[in-house]
Order: C-alpha cells, then sequence, then structure tokens
C-alpha cells in the first residue's frame, strides 16, 4: 500500500514539475530529505523516483523557463561549486581506481552539483526561498519527531541507522538532524502564528533527543557548538546562556547511561574509534604530503589506505575512511580543490553578515536578518560535524550553500524595491538601532555587487555614537 501511495503521489505530481520546474525541485527534495521510499517495502524501494523527477523538471526548465529564467544565479558560491567540479573531475581522471563504485560516486556527486545550481535559479522570490525551507525543515522533522517519541517512549534505545540514501548511517543522519535544529529554531521564530512557534520548539526538543541517541559523538559536539552560536546570535546572551546552562545541569539527570558511557569518551585518545581516527588523520595527511595537487582521486581513499597507513591493514576491508570531511576533500581532490571547498563554506558568513546588516537597517527586511542567522548557525552545525565524519559531499551542504545564494539574491531584490528611499548609517547606541531615512538620489554611484544584484553601500556600514 505505501508503495502504491508514494509511487501514486510521485507520478501524480510528474507532469506538474515539468510545466513547473520549481514543484519538481519541492518534490526532488522530498524525495530526497523525508525518504518516503525508503519506508516502502516493495517496488517503490528500488525505483529510481528522484531520476525521474529530475528529468522532469530540467526538461521542464529548458522547455517553457530557458530564457526567462536562469539556470543558475552566478556569486561566489555557485562559481565555486563550478570550480570545484572541475578540479574535483581532473583529479578523478588522473586516480589510479575507476571502478563501479567510484563512478558511480563521481556521477552522483555531479547530480548533486547540478540539483544545487538548479536550485538557485529556481528558488528566485521570498516566497518560494520560505516554501523551500519549510519543505527540507518538515522533512527532517518527520524522523527527528518519530525518533524523539519513539526514544521517549522505549526507554531511550539506541537509534542504530538513518532512513536511506545520504542519511543511512546514524552518523550522517544525525549530522542531518544537527543542521535541521537551527532551521526549525528559527522558522518558528520567524512566522507570526504562536501554535507554529510552539510546534518547533517542540520538534526542536524531539529532534534533539533522536541526536543524542544515535549515539554520535561528532553530532553531540556539533550541537553543542550550534546552541552556543545561537545563543551568542540572540542578542540575549545572558538569558540564553542560563538556560543552556540549566539544560546542561539536567541532561545528566535525564540521559540514558549508555549516552552518557558514550559521551565520557569524547576525550579518551586511546578509545578505539578515537585512535582510529588519529590514525586516519595521519593516513590523509600522508596522501596530501605525497599527492598535494591532485590527491588520490574521488573515493581512492579507501584503496589508497594500504600504501600510505602505518599499521597493518587488511586489504579486503572497506571502512578505512579519512572520518574528517576537509581532510577527504584534501587528500582526495588535491590542495586547489580543498581551498575552494574551504572558501565555499566561509563565503556564507560574509554573504550573511551583508544580509543581516541589510535586515536591521530595514523594519521591512526583518525577515532577511532572520534567514541570516539560521543559514550561519545551520552552516556553523555542519562545519563542527564534518570535522569527524566523513561527508565532504553531503548532499545537504551544497543544497545550503545553493540556499544562502538564494537568500542574498531575495534579499538584494527586496532592498532594491525600496519606495524611493534607502536606510542611512544607522546610530548605535548598546542594543537599540535608530534608522535615519535620505532620498535614494543622494547615495548615487555608491554601490555594491553581489549575485548579480547591485547595493547601496551605506546599507552595509556601521557607525557608532555614544
Amino acid at each position: 500500500m505505501r508503495d502504491l501511495l508514494v509511487f501514486a503521489f510521485t507520478m501524480f505530481l510528474l507532469p506538474g514539475s515539468f510545466r513547473q520546474p520549481f514543484v519538481g525541485l519541492l518534490l526532488f527534495s522530498w524525495l530526497a530529505y523525508m525518504r518516503p521510499q525508503d519506508l516502502c517495502w516493495g517496488f517503490a524501494r528500488t525505483m529510481r523516483l528522484s531520476f525521474f523527477v529530475g528529468i522532469a523538471m530540467i526538461g521542464g526548465w529548458f522547455a517553457y523557463e530557458k530564457g526567462r529564467v536562469a539556470y543558475a544565479q552566478w556569486d561566489v558560491r555557485t562559481k565555486s561549486m563550478l570550480m570545484l567540479t572541475m578540479l574535483i573531475a581532473v583529479s578523478y581522471g588522473f586516480a589510479d581506481v575507476h571502478d563501479e563504485y567510484t563512478n558511480r560516486y563521481f556521477a552522483e556527486y555531479l547530480k548533486i552539483i547540478a540539483v544545487a545550481l538548479f536550485t538557485t535559479g529556481q528558488v528566485n522570490t521570498r516566497e518560494r526561498f520560505r516554501t523551500m525551507l519549510w519543505t527540507i525543515a518538515l522533512c527532517l522533522a518527520f524522523f527527528g519527531v518519530k525518533g524523539g517519541v519513539l526514544g521517549v517512549l522505549g526507554g531511550g534505545h539506541q537509534i542504530l541507522r538513518g532512513p536511506g540514501g545520504m542519511m543511512e548511517d546514524n552518523n550522517d543522519f544525525a549530522l542531518a538532524l544537527v543542521m535541521n535544529v537551527p532551521l526549525l529554531w528559527y522558522l518558528g521564530i520567524g512566522e507570526q502564528r504562536r501554535i507554529v512557534l510552539r510546534a518547533t520548539q517542540v520538534a526542536v526538543l524531539l529532534t534533539v533527543i533522536t541526536i543524542v541517541l544515535t549515539h554520535s559523538r561528532g553530532a553531540f559536539l556539533a550541537l553543542s557548538v550550534s546552541a552556543l552560536w545561537i545563543a551568542w546570535r540572540s542578542g540575549h546572551v545572558v538569558r540564553a546562556g542560563a538556560v543552556l546552562v540549566a539544560i546542561g545541569l539536567i541532561f545528566p539527570l535525564v540521559a540514558p547511561k549508555e549516552v552518557l558511557d558514550r559521551l565520557g569518551t569524547i576525550g579518551d585518545t586511546q578509545e578505539t574509534s578515537a585512535s582510529s581516527r588519529l590514525e586516519a588523520w595521519a593516513t590523509a595527511l600522508r596522501m596530501v604530503e605525497d599527492n598535494p595537487v591532485l590527491g588520490v582521486g574521488m573515493r581512492n581513499f579507501v584503496p589508497s589506505v594500504p600504501k600510505y597507513s602505518l599499521t597493518a591493514i587488511d586489504p579486503r576491508a572497506t571502512t578505512h575512511v579519512a572520518h574528517n570531511s576537509y581532510l577527504q576533500v584534501w587528500a582526495e581532490s588535491g590542495t586547489p580543490a580543498f581551498l575552494v571547498y574551504m572558501l565555499l563554506l566561509g563565503s556564507v558568513f560574509v554573504l550573511c553578515s551583508r544580509v543581516y546588516r541589510i535586515g536591521r537597517t530595514r523594519p521591512d527586511l526583518a525577515w532577511a536578518a532572520n534567514y541570516a542567522r539560521m543559514m550561519e548557525a545551520t552552516t556553523v552545525g555542519f562545519m563542527v560535524g564534518a570535522f569527524f565524519l566523513n561527508r565532504g559531499h553531503f548532499d545537504l551542504i551544497y543544497h545550503w550553500l545553493a540556499l544562502v545564494t538564494s537568500l542574498g539574491g531575495v534579499a538584494y531584490a527586496a532592498y532594491r524595491q525600496a519606495p524611493g528611499l534607502v536606510p542611512d548609517q544607522p546610530n548605535v547606541a548598546h542594543r537599540s538601532v535608530t534608522v535615519r531615512w535620505r532620498p535614494a538620489s543622494m547615495l548615487a554611484g555608491a554601490t555594491h555587487a553581489e549575485g548579480g544584484a547591485v547595493l547601496s553601500r551605506p546599507a552595509i556600514r556601521w557607525s557608532r555614537r555614544r
């Protein structure tokens, strides 16, 4: 029955995905993040539904929107994605191993980039941006809430695996949920209805329980840093800090003993898992030293381990990975790719800072400031979690980078629609912001380009007056 429902729903929306590619993008995201096909037990479980939807939405763009809607918005992130893809392709071309596994993974990576670029072109209005965020948030919240409820009712049993796809491993599953916590939190704050705010707060609580029950230490650290980041950016550091301290005091009293024992090994370098990570990092660095420009090739880390590891390795083993996304990209694709990858992540904070300043100086753009804080916190969660996991090419982070580009385009477009007025430099005293206005004509010639949009410079400058 589930197979029929998922198949029928997808086929029903397939013509609409062709006629309106944004509908196809939402459907594609639903299949990618909620993984309804993995909840089935029959024919739908192995069908390539995402492939059919992807063909429909991109084909629809060629048929109906080419010439009117750009395939992608081009800014520092999308250009860096394209550059990273070319570097990885060159590196992979010179790799020693090209088998079914590595070829499939490389093809999957190309699909991820194609969809990410397509997202920047389709998510070109505030409403579309909000709709896409809610789609991702609700899909991931489905598993966060479900796992939390079952965990409470079941006495805190460990979650051994995720739903499937990019989230099949419990560590990867936990990382996706960590990224969803800020998403739910800020979406709830941004809505006007109190019932939505309360619902998202409950979803955050249950998602946190699910993350803890995965026993993923990397995800727990990422969650902790994300919470501290949100508290720091909240503008109410003392109150938010007090809440976090209270949670920290209560946590050891309510958490299962197995969870506490697992988290207690975080700083133990003699523990088996921790020591294997240290050895994997050392092995990755030796690969970088020997292949600084091109690396060993995408997904060639495992077959290269026997050559670079200083410990005895079973040649039949397939579980030796970098255990660090940054070292994974560096060792597999080389130093140029690693630098571009870091540029991609760092550019999030540059753009979000600019968007936040716009939102703070324009009351009608307060939503942009809220979204900017959301994108920052979610990226922080990934960056911390990625330090302990082999998810350099996580589907969700590329989609997220694309949405950061969309946020910049949407925010700057809304800024330009001001009725003949733009904000002057704000006077900042303590936590209050006073905004003075003057005619836009007085600012002629002072512009800043970001993502093809034009922004008056005074909107991103701050001055303090005592």
